[in-house]
């Protein structure tokens, strides 16, 4: 990197600061903070939920995927995110919105208490809330290795940079700095992006290299599903994706309750899903020819930074580094604050004697100090990624295959056909899923290992999240819970012509 390229990201930097603090000014209360106060714009949501749903993960552990198997990470990954928020456009993005305004939730785990009951609520928010920290240290690791490939800036230090930046407008300016910094970082990531594209285009004889290409490259390289990417493996993703992205990853949900009525929330969604399905096309065509330009390269994960520097001009490096970067920072900044709802709301009062949730100014400030220790403790993690299998064995294994037991009762806790699965199924669903994770990860590791067609992957994903599944079924069919409160709140969000009253909490 120039003195070109660091005065591009020092200025992205600073505009990022500046937008947190310009953010502050619209956050009164801790409902500001955590939902913007119920007024973000359908296509503010959509895009702050599209730039919130990757990371720089996409151009270090994604990048070396494409790099070695090539089309298959868009079908199993980009294809099936926006295939998972089509369909569910019309069924969890509206709900979230009515449980925002007929009961006055802020963080997205507040119902759950009144769906299931206080144990099963504070299970789900205790352990995915630790989850989130090691998945959060996925991203900040991905960050730092872009750094180091840019710039040899050591590891402990790019986790620093992006960290502190990200800490100080997410704790300054809550959801709103977070919606409008992705707002910013959209536009900035979609010039670096076509940037990258004209480049590698440019050195591959034109735009007929869209669909040449694919001829230059090994032949599994077209194939929608190779090696351990099987279909299965994209059935099973699918599920995971449409768990994940309709609101079982928190920070996700909150673009959602921050929608100011449910017909803007399934815009936004359908928004992210578009984006998803187009966006990546672009963003992973460099990453699928670089093979071609990169041969025989050691070290998969460096392809995408290689490539970058390999191909343009100071100064656009730069820029290209903060779209990467743009991914990393949106995420992690929108995964603080709903872990800080999902505290500041849920853990603490339930730690107290009376149950009772402090007055608004201690939550702001609570919100604010949890923000802070979140991102600190990430960035913690990020510097001992290796421990637990790197980028790729965090995203990919850890994140993916635990975050089913965790949605499946907040998402399905939501719909009338699984009335019948209460606190039981809630707390049975999450045992069978974290069980079947240890069994597959650490007890019997070497036999999943030496199973036939490459269903390692598959199994490792599909097995906790199916487990889970199948007992939040199962437990409800056999022991069906019997909770006036459910049904009342069942009734009030799948209600459309409800009345949109709201019942306050503290």
């Amino acid at each position: 990197m120039t003195i070109a390229d660091w005065v591009v990201l020092s200025l992205y930097f600073v505009m990022m600061l500046g937008m947190g603090f310009w953010a502050r000014t619209k956050v009164k209360t801790a409902n500001d903070f955590f939902t913007a106060g119920g007024a973000m714009p359908w296509w503010l949501s959509g895009i702050s939920h599209h730039m919130s749903g990757y990371s720089s993960a996409v151009f270090v552990a994604y990048a070396a995927i494409a790099y070695t198997e090539g089309f298959s990470i868009y079908v199993w990954w980009a294809f099936s995110i926006s295939m998972a928020l089509a369909l569910g456009a019309n069924i969890f993005p509206v709900r979230w919105v009515r449980l925002r305004q007929r009961l006055g939730i802020i963080s997205p785990l507040e119902y759950l208490q009144m769906r299931y009951n206080l144990p099963a609520q504070q299970m789900i928010a205790w352990s995915g809330a630790l989850l989130k920290v090691f998945d959060v240290g996925a991203k900040w690791t991905s960050a730092a290795i872009l750094l180091e490939a840019f710039a040899n800036v050591p590891p402990l230090w790019g986790v620093l940079l992006t960290g502190s930046v990200t800490l100080v407008y997410s704790v300054v300016g809550g959801l709103w700095a977070d919606a409008l910094t992705d707002m910013s970082q959209f536009v900035i990531q979609v010039v670096a992006g076509i940037v990258m594209l004209v480049a590698v285009l440019l050195q591959l004889g034109g735009i007929s290299a869209l669909w040449t290409v694919w001829d230059r490259l090994p032949a599994s390289h077209s194939h929608p599903f190779v090696g351990q990417y099987t279909l299965a493996f994209a059935v099973v993703y699918l599920l995971v994706n449409a768990l994940s992205y309709n609101g079982g990853t928190w920070n996700l949900a909150q673009r959602f309750i921050a929608a100011p009525d449910p017909k803007a929330a399934r815009n936004a969604a359908l928004l992210s899903s578009a984006l998803y399905l187009v966006w990546p096309l672009v963003l992973f065509f460099p990453m699928w020819a670089a093979p071609l330009l990169l041969p025989h390269l050691a070290d998969p994960t460096e392809s995408y930074a290689m490539l970058v520097q390999k191909l343009l001009p100071p100064g656009l490096i730069g820029l290209v580094l903060a779209g990467m970067f743009a991914h990393t920072m949106a995420m992690t900044s929108s995964d603080a604050n709903a872990i800080s709802s999902v505290v500041i709301r849920d853990i603490l009062p339930a730690l107290r004697k009376d149950r009772q949730r402090p007055s608004d100014r201690v939550q702001l400030l609570s919100g604010r100090i949890c923000t802070l220790l979140f991102l600190s403790f990430s960035m913690v993690i990020a510097l001992t990624a290796d421990h637990f299998g790197g980028v790729i064995g965090l995203v990919l294994l850890w994140y993916g295959a635990l975050l089913g037991p965790l949605a499946i009762p907040i998402l399905f806790g939501m719909l009338p056909v699984f009335r019948r699965s209460g606190a039981n199924a809630a707390i049975a669903s999450w045992f069978a899923g974290a069980v079947a994770f240890a069994l597959i990860k650490f007890i019997y590791p070497e036999q999943i290992a030496h199973l036939p067609g490459d269903l390692t992957t598959t199994i490792t994903v599909a097995g906790p999240v199916l487990c889970s599944l199948a007992t939040f079924i199962a437990v409800g069919l056999i022991w069906p819970a019997n909770k006036t409160a459910a049904d009342q709140l069942l009734a009030l969000i799948n209600d459309p012509n409800a009345s949109n009253t709201i019942h306050q909490t503290t």
